[in-house]
């Protein structure tokens, strides 16, 4: 997997697990692979590298899966989470909920004109601000939940769309976003992300002083890089995914807050080698499983 970037290798490892976990049948694993890799015969090797035996690869002839024509309502791999009554969080807040303002902003990255949902408190500011970067699953209705609730307490919550580029994740099939945020690295969004703190830096009732950052899953890794890179940050809190570069953490500025799950061995498994090159950085964090 060595030709992958951070990100694939990353989506690549997950759908592996989440197939074995029964969360993904054969023909999605398939497919979402594909999307990341860019070609049957790829996905194939991949599928052996991960561990699969020569019964379960497709055929290297096997043509590309063709994107659905409009985004299915519901992903298969979450599925259940969504059938679950009452699943909802008592803290969601909903659109035109008192007490903030809600949009879409545009700002420029790179020379190009992206979004992000910009969710910010009526009341007189100037209010902390917290960028906010979504799940593999590109900026959806959640993720501007999301950015609604730190609104609610407060903030002004700027969720990036690291999909602007290509039109949305509204505008894709659920199994090829993976593959459309993998594609560009991490670098990429790393830039986007500094330009929406550059964005807030501009506005008024934003204390551009009191920036920080927190991502979830894919995020998880984005928030990593980008407090690495960016050194406004005063605060930074990846929820799982992927692990840093351990010869760069000693960049951070920002005070980190690490949140893992307690049964996700993949990811844990990276955790004490992160921590002992955080502890000889000298960077102040806490990791909480």
């Amino acid at each position: 997997m060595s030709d992958l970037n951070p990100d694939q290798q990353y989506f690549a490892e997950e759908f592996y697990e989440d197939y074995r976990e029964g969360l993904l049948s054969r023909r999605d694993f398939i497919k979402k692979l594909a999307y990341v890799v860019g070609s049957m015969a790829a996905t194939a090797t991949l599928m052996s590298q991960l561990g699969c035996s020569a019964d379960e690869l497709p055929a290297t002839t096997e043509p590309m899966p063709t994107p659905a024509s409009a985004k299915p309502t519901t992903d298969p791999s979450t599925a259940a989470l969504v059938l679950v009554p009452g699943a909802q969080s008592p803290l969601s807040q909903p659109e035109g909920a008192p007490g903030m303002t809600t949009g879409v902003v545009t700002f420029a990255s790179d020379g190009t004109e992206i979004n992000g949902y910009l969710a910010r408190p009526t009341a007189t500011g100037p209010h902390p601000a917290i960028l906010v970067c979504h799940e593999n699953r590109g900026l959806n209705d959640h993720i501007r939940d999301v950015a609604r609730r730190f609104a609610h307490e407060g903030y002004a919550a700027l969720a990036v769309d690291l999909l602007a580029r290509e039109g949305g994740a509204a505008a894709q099939d659920a199994a090829q976003i993976p593959g459309l945020l993998g594609a560009p690295g991490p670098e990429r969004h790393v830039a986007d992300f500094r330009a929406a703190l550059d964005y807030l830096q501009t506005l008024d009732d934003v204390a551009g002083d009191r920036i920080g950052m927190t991502g979830y899953c894919f995020g998880g890794g984005i928030t990593w890089d980008t407090a690495i890179a960016e050194p406004r940050l005063k605060a930074a809190v990846p929820f799982y995914g992927r692990a840093p570069e351990l010869a760069n953490v000693a960049d951070i500025q920002a005070a980190i807050l690490a949140v893992y799950a307690e049964q996700d061995s993949r990811i844990n498994a990276g955790i004490p080698a992160l921590e002992e090159a955080l502890d000889a950085a000298g960077v102040t964090y806490q990791v909480n499983i």
